[in-house]
C-alpha cells in the first residue's frame, strides 16, 4: 500500500508516517519503480503500536526502547513493567500540575467583579502584578509599586 492508504487505515497524516520512519520508529518502506515508499501490514502493525504507545503519553525514546524489548526473549517483562510505572508516575506528576493550575485560574476568576471596565478588571490587575513578580527585575516593593500606581490613576480619573 501506498502512504497515503497507510494513512487511511492508521488514522494519522502522511507527514506522521514518514517521521516516524525517520525517528526509527517504523521499518523503512520498500520503493516501487517510480520511487513511491511501499508499505505492508507489517508496517500498519508498527504504525499502530507506536501511535498507542503516544496516545499513553510515550516518548519516542520509550517507544524505541518498547519496541526492542518486543523481540528481546532474553529480558524480563520486569523492564517493560518499569518503563509502565514511569509514565504512571509522570501522568500523577502532570495531574497534580493541572490541580495546581486549576487552583491558579480559579483564583484569578474570583478577582473579577464583573460589572466594572476591562481597565479596572482585577483579573489582569492580579496578571500584572504576578508577572512583576516573576519578572528578573522584580523586588519585593514592587507589588506596592503596581498597586500604588493603580491608586495615583484612579486618583487622577476624579
Amino acid at each position: 500500500m501506498l502512504i497515503g492508504e497507510l494513512a487511511k487505515q492508521a488514522g494519522c497524516e502522511t507527514g506522521t508516517i514518514r517521521y516516524y520512519e525517520q525517528e526509527g520508529l517504523l521499518e523503512k518502506a520498500g520503493r516501487t519503480e517510480s520511487g513511491y515508499r511501499r508499505y505492508t501490514g507489517r508496517h500498519l502493525g508498527q504504525l499502530n503500536f507506536v501511535l498507542h504507545c503516544r496516545s499513553l503519553g510515550m516518548t519516542l525514546s520509550e517507544i524505541k526502547t518498547l519496541q526492542n524489548l518486543q523481540n528481546d526473549a532474553i529480558t524480563s517483562c520486569a523492564e517493560v513493567s518499569e518503563l509502565i510505572e514511569r509514565q504512571i508516575e509522570r501522568i500523577h506528576r502532570q495531574i497534580e500540575a493541572m490541580h495546581a493550575l486549576e487552583a491558579q485560574l480559579t483564583t484569578l476568576r474570583n478577582c473579577c467583579r464583573e460589572n466594572v471596565p476591562a481597565s479596572e478588571c482585577g483579573i489582569l490587575k492580579s496578571l500584572l502584578v504576578s508577572s512583576a513578580i516573576s519578572s528578573p527585575h522584580w523586588t519585593p516593593d514592587a507589588a506596592e509599586e503596581v498597586e500604588s500606581a493603580e491608586r495615583r490613576k484612579k486618583g487622577r480619573k476624579k
